[in-house]
């Protein structure tokens, strides 16, 4: 039977098939892939001394998703779909930041990706919750990785952070 009526595929069916175009199957997992980019962030200490935080929610995340380009086509539900390439070195001078993020939110966060078209940086907190950060703000995409990704590629307005 066709994904679209059984309801049993993991993602919405627009979504899964953007995901699956890029590469992505069901039961995808690099983790010598993902172990590279966790000892290159480790490794880099920013100029003022900032370095990365590093946690088994990123290291999944970059295993399952590292490493593809989604390139959604169409409208989006309320904002434009994002192009994603999923590679945490986008913020790999982005420590301080993601740093202050963390202490923010009252944890550790770590770089997931990058929205191609707008730079804004994709990251992921100890707890597997997934942020954007852009000139404009910091948003919350979702509680976990399938939830942000979802969410991106099918153009839902994500929430902006704020200081309450």
């Amino acid at each position: 039977m066709h994904p679209d009526r059984t309801g049993t595929t993991r993602f919405p069916v627009p979504v899964d098939a953007v995901l699956r175009a890029a590469g992505w199957q069901p039961g995808r997992w690099d983790i010598k892939q993902a172990e590279i980019w966790a000892d290159a962030l480790r490794e880099h200490i920013s100029p003022a001394g900032h370095r990365h935080a590093v946690f088994p929610a990123a290291v999944e995340a970059w295993a399952e998703f590292g490493g593809l380009h989604l390139t959604p086509a169409g409208p989006g539900r309320q904002v434009a779909p994002a192009h994603l390439h999923l590679d945490p070195l986008h913020g790999l001078h982005m420590a301080r930041t993601l740093a202050d993020l963390g202490r923010a939110l009252d944890t550790e966060v770590c770089p997931v990706g990058a929205e191609t078209d707008t730079q804004a940086l994709l990251a992921i907190d100890a707890e597997g919750r997934v942020y954007a950060l852009d000139h404009t703000g910091d948003w919350y995409l979702g509680p976990d990785i399938d939830q942000a990704l979802a969410g991106l590629v099918s153009g839902i307005e994500p929430t902006r952070l704020t200081a309450d």
